[in-house]
């Protein structure tokens, strides 16, 4: 008889319940149970139950009952899915019971806590999964494929642009990850995404960051702010019909991923004490919008980075360049946002001494390009071991890609630039996964 697998799962977001407990209640069923739920606010719980009725027994527990949770239920795995600022504690405490750990991006919000889950890792029986989706995208892992194979040949430098439109940058500034104590800054709570891709992508670790950042479209002097006063939510707000972000997608039909979740549920803020609609341009933002850095690896490799939040279409641009040839690729994200028509993607290879070669990739249904279905896979039933290399992520890689987001922002204030060992203190652990 196969043995079921117990989770529990530390913050019950929406991410938590689309990304993991509908898959473990349903999909993974046969393998998988669902013991326990924690969080600090009841509320959430009672959208899971309208969200699942089927299994109204599923015990739940406040914050501060983390340790009574793991004596009642038992749980092999922990999830972390909650606000950034609240995996470190929950991540250190499941390695402390030598349980494994699945947790959100980004691992932790600073390089301290990094650095803490490092060290409890190395102290544990238990592992540490950070779910990287972005690396299970079709082009994603043809890129690494393509690189693993030589074709490129020693790499030596990537250019990486990446845009957020108006919708879904805005969308950062409506909710806690305005607040850099809460999540890290968007150099962390978006950008490890991108670190991590770069970083595994090429099997090196980055070394030092030098950045420029600035708060240019948001917060009280955004230029587009109607009228600056504090406080206001989209919902109530008196000056919307003169915001230029609130009249571009109020009028259409466009999902959100945490307001599309309320009304899905026909509730308005079933949630303690929080909204996702505040004003984006208050005065308590205290993070950037824009940034773009310089990033130098160990293996010799230089990385021009940039990103901006607030853009008239969402998407990247992509340049790999090696001793061998180069690559090339761009995506239009969210076509459906995309005020023109937008291509499929591809991959354009350049060999050093030869003619162009563009690569078209199978792609795939599902979120995050058709990587998470394929993410979940390997959660749950156990990584694919067919492949030449690895693609779940782990604490190592978790800790670098946030070190050298947390390197990034203080880059841009200090105004000098910051070595990933100084945000890590001195840590020398292994080189993320090949």
């Amino acid at each position: 008889m196969l043995m079921k697998k117990k989770y529990a799962i530390c913050g019950v977001s929406g991410r938590a319940l689309g990304m993991f407990a509908k898959p473990i209640l349903t999909t993974y069923a046969p393998r998988s149970e669902l013991v326990a739920l924690l969080d600090t606010d009841p509320e959430r719980f009672e959208l899971f139950r309208t969200r699942f009725p089927e299994h109204p027994a599923i015990a739940v527990y406040g914050e501060e009952e983390f340790e009574r949770m793991i004596e009642e239920t038992k749980p092999d795995v922990v999830i972390v899915a909650g606000r950034d600022d609240t995996h470190a504690r929950y991540i250190v405490a499941a390695l402390e019971h030598d349980l494994d750990v699945i947790t959100e991006k980004p691992m932790v919000t600073t390089g301290a806590d990094a650095r803490r889950v490092l060290e409890a890792e190395r102290a544990s029986k238990g592992s540490v999964t950070v779910t990287f989706n972005y690396r299970y995208a079709p082009v994603h892992d043809k890129i690494k494929e393509m690189v693993w194979e030589g074709r490129l040949g020693r790499i030596t430098s990537v250019d990486l642009n990446w845009y957020l439109d108006t919708y879904h940058g805005a969308s950062y500034f409506k909710r806690w990850n305005r607040r850099r104590e809460l999540s890290g800054g968007l150099s962390i709570h978006k950008s490890t995404h991108h670190f991590d891709l770069v970083g595994w992508w090429i099997n090196q670790r980055p070394v030092e960051a030098f950045a420029y950042g600035a708060l240019h479209y948001y917060g009280s002097e955004g230029e587009l702010n109607p009228e600056r006063v504090d406080g206001r939510h989209c919902g109530t707000c008196t000056a919307a019909s003169r915001c230029a972000y609130y009249t571009r997608w109020n009028a259409r039909h466009v999902k959100d991923d945490h307001l599309g979740l309320l009304a899905a549920e026909g509730r308005q803020f079933p949630y303690t004490g929080y909204r996702p609609d505040q004003c984006i341009f208050d005065s308590e933002i205290d993070i950037e919008d824009t940034y773009a850095a310089a990033i130098r690896y160990n293996g010799g490799a230089l990385l021009s980075y940039s990103v901006n939040f607030s853009l008239p279409y969402e998407g990247y641009r992509l340049a790999i360049n090696g001793t061998k040839g180069r690559l090339e690729t761009t995506e239009y994200h969210a076509p459906s946002r995309t005020p023109f028509p937008t291509p499929v993607q591809t991959i354009d290879y350049f060999p050093l001494f030869g003619s162009k070669e563009t690569i078209h990739v199978v792609h795939r249904e599902g979120g995050h390009g058709g990587g998470d279905p394929l993410l979940l896979n390997d959660l749950f039933l156990g990584e694919d071991r067919s492949r030449p290399y690895s693609v779940l992520s782990g604490a190592a890689d978790g800790a670098y890609s946030v070190a050298t987001g947390e390197a990034v922002w203080r880059s841009a204030k200090e105004g000098k630039p910051v070595a990933i060992q100084d945000v890590l203190a001195g840590w020398k652990g292994e080189l993320t996964k090949a």
